[in-house]
């Protein structure tokens, strides 16, 4: 049974004017997606494509308007407060901005002990025990459990709001672009520290990035997210370069470094402006395709199966 299951779960917004007029904006749109223990899910798209507004759904931050989502076999907006709290000790997120994750008045010392205090009946001595684990586990010193988020760098503060993700041994981490603000080389410490956490402890993780490099690096399997939708998913990474949405290629001909083979593609147009039709019906990605054809324009395509673990949205390779 897979540790978290999103059936089906669709969010949107008003976006209104001085006069009251505006726009329905759809951040989620009919997405199901699952991640068995142990796993770590990449879900990769551009700035605005929905990937925080479904991590804040999976979190219990924002409920969606239809849909489930199931964590350890129970439907979180439907448990009880006493469900909630206890399914929230085994969900935990790490997230893209490390200064205000932090109280700038306390020392790491109380922002760890916060969910300890929350949750657990540890002593005082059992409580700093912890933390001193916690902060070794991350690449820290015991010591620093006495000093302020200013003494910190980035890197430094983004380990500290890991351990505290991991004090209550969570089963899973939704890290919502928590590299992408640091520098390239911390990001590589930081991406190393969660693949050894992740090894060690077991974790599962929901990795949510603009960054198709970092997702290749830490994830088991991936999906990639345009305007709300899943259009392409895949569960083995040894198929990674064989990615088959239109959008998909886009995203990995980006970047160089991946699959040298591929930077031929680098020609191909890419910007980070996401643009929906004008038209209901059809594929979201019509404005921006360079392969479309008129059943394009016509009826939106479901994702089929490309190969085994291997699924797509697009009417070309159905072809």
């Amino acid at each position: 049974m897979a540790l978290l299951k999103v059936n089906h779960v669709s969010k949107t917004f008003k976006s209104g004017n001085f006069w009251g007029k505006g726009r329905v904006i759809e951040a989620v749109k009919d997405l199901s997606l699952a991640i068995n223990e142990g796993v770590c899910l990449g879900l990769v798209g551009e700035s605005g494509c929905g990937k925080t507004t479904l991590g804040h759904i999976i979190l219990g931050l924002e409920p969606p308007q239809t849909g489930q989502v199931l964590f350890r076999g129970k439907d979180f907006y439907k448990a009880s407060s006493r469900e909630k709290k206890e399914l929230r000790k085994d969900l935990q997120a790490v997230f893209q901005d490390y200064n205000s994750a932090l109280n700038p008045k306390y020392p790491v010392l109380t922002a760890i002990n916060e969910p300890l205090r929350n949750y657990l009946r540890l002593s005082p001595g059992e409580e700093k025990k912890r933390i001193q684990e916690l902060l070794e586990m991350v690449g820290l010193n015991s010591e620093d459990m006495y000093k302020y988020p200013f003494q910190f760098s980035g890197g430094q503060l983004q380990r500290i709001n890991i351990a505290r993700a991991l004090a209550l041994n969570p089963k899973l981490i939704v890290l919502d672009e928590a590299v992408s603000s640091l520098d390239v080389s911390v990001q590589a410490q930081i991406l190393n520290l969660l693949a050894e956490l992740k090894k060690e402890l077991g974790l599962s993780y929901l990795f949510i990035s603009h960054d198709i490099e970092a997702v290749y690096y830490l994830s088991d399997a991936i999906a990639v997210m345009y305007l709300g939708q899943i259009v392409e998913s895949i569960n083995d990474m040894s198929v990674f370069d064989q990615l088959a949405h239109p959008y998909s290629r886009k995203l990995l001909s980006s970047v160089l470094g991946i699959h040298p083979h591929m930077r031929k593609d680098l020609s191909a147009a890419f910007d980070e402006l996401l643009i929906k039709p004008s038209k209901a019906e059809g594929c979201n990605y019509i404005n921006r395709c360079d392969v479309k054809v008129q059943l394009c324009f016509e009826e939106e395509p479901a994702l089929i199966s490309v190969s085994e673990g291997h699924l797509a949205a697009c009417h070309m390779i159905k072809r």
